[in-house]
């Protein structure tokens, strides 16, 4: 079947989901989360400066090569957008599981098996590749550097899974406390940037992958039982958030940049800031300002059907799009280094990004195409879950082998060519969440 038959099934099979949406159900949250996505991926594609030289190939960073675009992440830097959007859609679902009378094994099994499943066939695809790299005396450094940056993705979605596995509890904080709850995160996240700053302790830090994500995760909370509802109060969340970022980037010295800069001693995103929470809170703000006459505009039928088939694929979409650029760059390389030998951040290189986006977004339909079935087998609601114990076990050890993945890479100089030990902890975790029996949900538009 050609690629231009598969596309116009997808986009037919959307079209008839978004043709059944219920009335009541809130279509900006899913329009945020593809578009905090979409924003993400374009914004790693533009952020990589793969060039070659004197007989060199270098991966730059234009927030390195041009640092007048670190301005640029205060608006690219959006995956606060999609914990808020998370927030919103786990609460509702979880209040739909009680509802249901079913319990958190039930639910969580089924929220992990959207999650983990789709990094399978990425993990699968690395490991081979490692592995005939070493047997074709690829140099490591090249393993190691292309898998590191296939995998930040994973990154991400590894503090996501735990901030998932700790939703039903701190909706249950919410729910108990209100605005304390979220001031007492918020709170915990200054605390934190304000010992470690102070006393040296850097590894302290790494607590505000907590007390950060928890916290933007819980505006959706917020926005979910109408706290920021209205223009004149999201836009004052807005402001609030805007001014403390403001003070931190200009008077308690914390980066400008709102993602990792390659060589820079601090970050503000790994581990992150207390500057990444008021980022999130300013993203809230503008985003839920708009929501009025957004939702009356994804009523419209294409707007709609868009939406819903670009999360048809989401976690394929996000998985892969670095894999997409190292497969493109390498190929690129490969060819005498065609493409690549405008100096990052001159004129002609960025009049080369338009061709450079749409090759990259090529590839990208290509392997979504091949790949996408995986996240479709990943949503099914189990009919018989693991035990809830068992299923967190489970993330954890998946979370805790995708960040040394994504931190660095997949080969190793043994024998095997393959870090199997991590490999093996998102196997085994992924094989349990996938263990439990199943049967097909019924076809629902972007299910919460």
């Amino acid at each position: 079947m050609s690629q231009a038959a598969v596309r116009s099934g997808a986009w037919a099979q959307a079209r008839a989901l978004a043709e059944r949406t219920p009335a009541t159900r809130n279509r900006y949250v899913d329009f945020l989360r593809a578009a905090s996505i979409l924003v993400v991926v374009i914004g790693h594609w533009l952020m990589a400066a793969p060039s070659v030289g004197g007989g060199t190939f270098s991966l730059g960073d234009m927030l390195r090569v041009a640092p007048w675009s670190q301005w640029l992440t205060w608006l690219f830097q959006v995956m606060p957008l999609f914990f808020l959007v998370g927030g919103y859609a786990n609460g509702v679902s979880w209040e739909a599981t009680r509802r249901a009378g079913r319990g958190y094994d039930a639910w969580i099994a089924a929220r992990l098996q959207r999650l983990v499943l789709p990094v399978v066939p990425l993990l699968v695809v690395w490991s081979a590749l490692a592995v005939a790299g070493r047997w074709l005396a690829v140099p490591e450094a090249m393993i190691r550097i292309g898998s590191q940056v296939a995998f930040i993705p994973t990154w991400f979605l590894a503090v996501y899974v735990m901030v998932v596995v700790a939703a039903p509890a701190t909706h249950w904080l919410w729910r108990r406390y209100g605005m304390v709850s979220f001031w007492v995160l918020a709170g915990g996240a200054v605390a934190v940037d304000a010992l470690a700053f102070s006393t040296g302790w850097g590894l302290l830090r790494w607590a505000n992958y907590a007390f950060v994500w928890l916290g933007v995760h819980h505006v959706g909370y917020l926005w979910r039982d109408g706290r920021i509802a209205g223009p004149a109060r999201a836009l004052l969340w807005a402001a609030g958030g805007l001014g403390v970022l403001v003070v931190l980037v200009t008077a308690a010295s914390y980066p400008l940049s709102m993602i990792t800069v390659p060589g820079e001693e601090m970050s503000n995103s790994r581990p992150p800031t207390l500057a990444l929470l008021a980022l999130g809170v300013f993203h809230a703000g503008l985003v839920l300002a708009a929501e009025a006459p957004a939702r009356r505009w994804l009523q419209g039928g294409r707007t709609w059907t868009a939406t819903v088939f670009v999360n048809g694929t989401i976690m394929t979409l996000y998985l892969w799009h670095a894999t997409a650029m190292v497969l493109l760059v390498g190929l690129a390389y490969w060819a005498g280094g065609v493409g690549l030998r405008s100096t990052p951040g001159s004129g002609d290189w960025w009049a080369e990004r338009p061709a450079w986006l749409l090759l990259l977004g090529v590839a990208l339909a290509a392997l979504v195409a091949i790949f996408g079935r995986f996240e479709q087998m990943g949503r099914v609601r189990p009919d018989a879950p693991p035990s809830a114990w068992r299923s967190v076990a489970a993330a954890t050890a998946v979370c805790v082998g995708l960040a040394a993945l994504a931190l660095g890479g997949i080969g190793h100089s043994d024998g095997s060519g393959l870090r199997i030990v991590h490999v093996g902890l998102v196997l085994v975790g992924a094989g349990l969440i996938g263990s439990g029996r199943a049967i097909p949900l019924r076809r629902r538009i972007g299910a919460r």
